[in-house]
């Protein structure tokens, strides 16, 4: 990929950067903030960072949109985080009309640009942006389910203590309390997950998973998850970059797919080089459907309430 840019400068979007950088993931990264001078500073610390690990990746911040020219991929990462005991949707005013402008930017600047957003309540404003963006569902897509299984697997690492590599994991559903995580497809070393942990040992790992954004907010006091989201986005953009086809959740506008039209949810997905290359659509038992049919009911309240700011 020759130019990536992400749109954001604090803490998410630093810590995508150190590693899309590092790893070589594009020829040219930007990191764009309404704190140009801010966005300068980081770009350049991460360019040198990135430079002392062998990558000649050339990174440059500012606060100019602009600087989209060009983009290939744009990571949307801008907008207010949560603090303690609010949820994602409670930020929804502040961040809509920052993603409103940020679109605007990005079709002015880079219209044939794929759009990552992460910025939260990341499923409205994945709707949002691909409702705006005129472009078709594989071009605008969300990252919420691989941080979410990221959860999942540290947690069910630290119940069982078996290695992490050896554990798959799948979330669906929207991203907070009404995710639907698949125990049934969660298996460690290809052995279902129930064969080790008993029913109330995989409920509290739901639960735990299903707050887990929260739990860190919570001990962290003065800021949200960092780290583990910036992991998510570049596994993602390495996915397209390269052009890998690998299946990954992510939060897909959804075509009849689980039963459900026009909202966006997270459901895995197949990513290329030409971004969100298809949808999966898993066989659900009666539980599970009804569980996905709930979040999806919560996700589709929530498009509403933004409709209608």
């Amino acid at each position: 990929m020759n130019k990536l840019s992400i749109v954001g400068a604090g803490i998410v979007g630093e810590a995508a950067a150190q590693i899309i950088a590092r790893d070589e993931l594009c020829r040219e990264l930007v990191l764009m903030d309404v704190q140009g001078e801010m966005a300068k500073g980081k770009a350049l610390d991460v360019w040198q960072a990135a430079v002392e690990s062998g990558s000649d990746t050339r990174v440059h911040g500012g606060g100019h949109a602009e600087l989209l020219q060009g983009s290939e991929l744009v990571v949307i990462t801008a907008g207010v985080p949560r603090k303690p005991g609010q949820s994602r949707q409670d930020v929804l005013a502040t961040n809509l009309p920052i993603l409103d402008g940020i679109m605007a930017d990005i079709k002015h600047h880079a219209p044939a640009a794929t759009v990552l957003v992460v910025s939260n309540p990341v499923d409205v404003l994945t709707y949002r942006a691909w409702s705006l963006s005129g472009q078709g569902r594989n071009k605008v897509f969300g990252q919420a389910g691989v941080l979410d299984t990221a959860r999942m697997k540290c947690f069910i690492a630290e119940q069982t203590g078996f290695s992490a590599r050896d554990i798959t994991a799948l979330v669906l559903g929207g991203h907070g309390d009404s995710m639907v995580p698949l125990m049934r497809y969660c298996q460690i070393g290809s052995v279902p997950l129930s064969h080790f942990l008993s029913g109330e040992q995989i409920e509290q790992i739901v639960e735990r998973t299903r707050k887990g954004g929260g739990e860190i907010l919570g001990l962290k006091k003065l800021g949200s998850a960092c780290d583990a989201p910036g992991v998510a986005i570049a596994q993602m953009v390495d996915a397209i970059a390269n052009g890998r086809n690998r299946i990954l959740p992510a939060v897909a506008i959804l075509q009849g797919e689980y039963g459900r039209k026009d909202i966006a949810m997270g459901v895995p997905c197949v990513l290329a080089e030409e971004g969100l290359a298809r949808v999966i659509e898993l066989p659900l038992d009666t539980q599970e459907q009804a569980m996905f049919d709930q979040s999806a009911d919560q996700v589709a309240r929530d498009i509403a309430e933004m409709k209608a700011l």
